[in-house]
């Protein structure tokens, strides 16, 4: 999930969630949740923004683990949030909530293997699903589905 609509930098240089980019989250949150989806844990980037929006999400997916994972942010290569979350101590299902460009690449890089090949075309708030690939695959995962604001409202 690419996280809610934040606030400009003028208004707030944290860049806190903006009261439609929260709405947003919720929306989404919620058609989610009615339509059956389950999580073990979300992690985000620990910007504010990417923060909150975990928090929102794991409200309405009643999910208990959030957490800040490193690799996440705006201007990191998918290796380091690969490596993170691939731990074979945690196994289970994972939102991750983090930034453009990042996020662009990390899901490029599981679905083709080359970071560059923008396979999502990422918008605020929407979560993507990604799911294994059959073992033919040349990539791990292929996507399952895509759940923006629009549709959840």
């Amino acid at each position: 999930m690419q996280h809610g609509e934040a606030l400009p930098a003028e208004a707030d240089p944290q860049r806190p969630l903006s009261a439609d980019g929260a709405a947003h989250v919720r929306a989404v949150a919620a058609r989610a949740a009615v339509c059956g989806v389950q999580v073990d844990r979300i992690v985000h980037s620990g910007k504010l923004r990417a923060e909150q929006s975990a928090q929102v999400l794991a409200e309405g997916l009643r999910c208990e683990t959030v957490e800040r994972l490193l690799g996440l942010a705006p201007g990191d290569p998918p290796d380091a949030a690969i490596a993170a979350i691939g731990e074979p101590s945690r196994p289970g299902s994972i939102v991750i909530v983090g930034h453009l460009p990042a996020l662009d690449r990390l899901a490029s890089q599981l679905v083709t293997g080359d970071p560059a090949a923008h396979v999502v075309a990422f918008r605020n708030a929407a979560l993507v699903k990604l799911v294994p690939a059959p073992p033919e695959s040349a990539a791990p995962f292929s996507v399952s589905w895509i759940l923006t604001p629009v549709l959840a409202m």
